[in-house]
């Protein structure tokens, strides 16, 4: 079960949160993992998730649109798997399956805890108007500066 460990914090920047995401170990035990998730407003389309262990920080980045989907329907077909569930209390809960050549993790959040922080990046940039927050002219600029670099 995810329970916050700081309250949200919202600049016109971005969102973001620090709580403990219970992940499930390999011999199916449920082990709190702090984890930040983050948004920001030059990213419009991706929710960060830095899982914080005593190896290091790991961040995967997913799709917020992904995430608000699998709140209600199991969906993604790539490395990362979201989908609705029930805890053993009956509370909802989502499930987020990661998965990568080095591994797999399975981790548990309340749906709640995660709508309340979908909603703050929903007041920073709605659904629809993720593209007037990119920049593409310095995204052009740096995959071109890249490629002329490279030359």
């Amino acid at each position: 079960m995810t329970r916050p460990m700081e309250p949200i914090r919202t600049t016109s920047e971005g969102v973001s949160q620090d709580i403990l995401l219970a992940c499930v170990d390999p011999w199916g035990r449920l082990i709190d993992v702090p984890t930040t998730l983050a948004y920001r407003t030059d990213d419009p389309y991706a929710v960060a998730l830095v899982f914080h262990s005593g190896g290091g920080e790991v961040e995967w980045v997913v799709s917020r649109t992904l995430l608000l989907q699998g709140l209600a329907t199991p969906c993604g077909d790539g490395d990362v798997k979201v989908f609705p569930s029930v805890d053993d209390d009956g509370r909802a809960v989502a499930i987020l399956d990661f998965s990568s050549p080095d591994g797999r993790l399975v981790a548990e959040t309340e749906s709640v805890a995660l709508q309340t922080f979908l909603g703050h990046t929903f007041e920073l940039v709605p659904v629809g108007a993720e593209s007037k927050h990119l920049d593409m002219d310095s995204l052009i600029a740096a995959l071109l500066g890249d490629e002329l670099e490279d030359q």
